[in-house]
Formats: C-alpha cells, sequence, structure tokens
C-alpha cells in the first residue's frame, strides 16, 4: 500500500510513468479506496477538491491517465482500452480492494471499459457527464476536424473553444478558478498527447451491452447545461443498470465537479456511505 501521508507520487507501470495523488484514509483499515478519472484533455488537478473533501475513512486516488498531465505517453498508440488496461494494473500493482471508479467524461468511458473487463472486482462506479455509445460518423468526423485545427492553429484557441462548450454561462461568469484551472490543464498536454487521445475517443468501442451486467452500485450525475452528453445517453445509464441512482446539478455543464465542487463532494460522500 501507499506511504503514510503519501500527497503527489509516481509509479513505473510496464511502459509507463504514472503520477498521481494520494489523499491516505486516517483509520487503519480503508474502508474503500475511490480512483478519480479525468476527462479529455485535463489531468488529476482537476479532482483534489474532491480529495480533500473525502471522508476521513475513505482513501482517493487521481491519477493522470496515459499521456496527460505528468503521466508518461509510453508508446503512444492510446485507445480507451488501454486506458482501462493502464488502470488495472495500477489497481493490482498497489492490490487495491473495495475500489470504487469515479470518471469524468472520458474518465466515465474508461470506468465503463474497465467494469466490462474486471467488473467483479470493483465495488462502485460513479459517473459523471458520460455514456456507453461509440462515436457516430458525426462526432468522429468533429474529432478530426479537432485534430486538424489543433495542428494548424495550436492549443490557445482549442483551449478557448473548449471553455466556451464544456461550461455552464454560470460557470463562465462566476467561476474563474475552474477555468483558469481548465486551461493550465490543457497547455500542460503536449499537441501531440491531445491528437492522439481525440483519435482514441473517435475509436472507442460501445459498452452498452454491459449495462445490464452492472449490479454494484452506481452514482450517474449530469449537468443540466452539459452541451455534450445528451439525455437520451443518460437515460441509457439510467434505464439499464440496475442499482442506480442519479442527481442533476442545476448549475453545470460538463463538469459538476469543478462548476458545483461542494454539491459534488456531498453527493459522492453521501453515496459512498450508502453500501
Amino acid at each position: 500500500m501507499f506511504k503514510k501521508e503519501t500527497k503527489l507520487s509516481r509509479v513505473r507501470i510496464d511502459d509507463i510513468s504514472i503520477s498521481y495523488i494520494v489523499k491516505n484514509s486516517k483509520v487503519k483499515e480503508t474502508e474503500k479506496t475511490v480512483i478519480f478519472l479525468h476527462g479529455f484533455p485535463f489531468n488529476k488537478n482537476t479532482w483534489r477538491n474532491q480529495l480533500n473533501a473525502l471522508e476521513d475513512n475513505i482513501t482517493g486516488i487521481a491519477i493522470d491517465i496515459r499521456g496527460h498531465g505528468q503521466t508518461t505517453s509510453g508508446h503512444g498508440f492510446f485507445s480507451v482500452d488501454v486506458f482501462a488496461k493502464d488502470l488495472i494494473k495500477f489497481i493490482k500493482h498497489f492490490n487495491l480492494k473495495n475500489v470504487i471508479l469515479c470518471g469524468v467524461s472520458m474518465g466515465g468511458y474508461i470506468a465503463l471499459r474497465t467494469y466490462e473487463l474486471i467488473g467483479s472486482e470493483l465495488k462502485g462506479l460513479i459517473l459523471s457527464d458520460t455514456h456507453s455509445f461509440a462515436d457516430d460518423n458525426k462526432g468522429k468526423q468533429k474529432r478530426f476536424d479537432s485534430i486538424q485545427a489543433l495542428l494548424k492553429y495550436g492549443k490557445r484557441p482549442f483551449s478557448l473553444g473548449f471553455i466556451e462548450t464544456i461550461f455552464s454561462e454560470k460557470t463562465r461568469t462566476e467561476n474563474q478558478e475552474a477555468i483558469e484551472l481548465i486551461k493550465s490543464a490543457i497547455r500542460r498536454n503536449s499537441v501531440e498527447s491531445i491528437c492522439a487521445t481525440q483519435l482514441a475517443l473517435a475509436a472507442r468501442t460501445d459498452t452498452s451491452a454491459i449495462l445490464p451486467t452492472i449490479t454494484i452500485p452506481t452514482l450517474v450525475i449530469k449537468g443540466k447545461d452539459d452541451k455534450l452528453v445528451n439525455d437520451i445517453q443518460v437515460k441509457a445509464l439510467l434505464d439499464l443498470i440496475s442499482a442506480v441512482q442519479y442527481v442533476e446539478f442545476m448549475g453545470s455543464g460538463h463538469l459538476p465537479n469543478l462548476e458545483e465542487s461542494d454539491k459534488f463532494n456531498t453527493e459522492i460522500n453521501n453515496f459512498l456511505r450508502s453500501f
């Protein structure tokens, strides 16, 4: 397990060095371990508020996905499947038990693929502003166009466009801290990694078939003003997962954990206490 009082650390697993933040449980026997999985193209720092708000009997870990933040790219051939298998190796390396995966957007895709691979070994799921469907042709083309624009114009206009898309109007006018955090996260990622991840997301598999097999407690969260995840996509999660709870965040877009962080923290702590 982790050393006492560890905050920021790294571990070498196969071809990559994974950077992560850990908030250790303050009790001798950790009841649950929550692994936080960030969205595209962000990093582990987007989860710092959630780590600090976890109750004392919970261990929290926020990791940088391959090629994001301070985690290296390794071979550079990204896919959601590769990201999920990196995560599984991380869990096994530290022999983590009673693991709950908390993923937003891309992090949710990774969580669902991980469940598909090792479902019986997980304790619960928190799926925020994400869904089980693969990109349709229109979605794929949008990602391809984004790659071309990024290569031509660079990260600054890409970052500004992202801000307009992912945040609610309320957040854009009232929460400069969240905006600066996302701008910083995008700047820290290389153009190569951003493009490789776009291709990975365009190529991801549809995980809808596994939803009826999810029997572990699952919390689904969605920002009311999310422009990237629609109600039909969320409805599939709610209709097909048996042990599911749902919370809508009225003042959020695509990132409720940053836009309404106090409410998000309350909801996940309530969920973690429920099983």
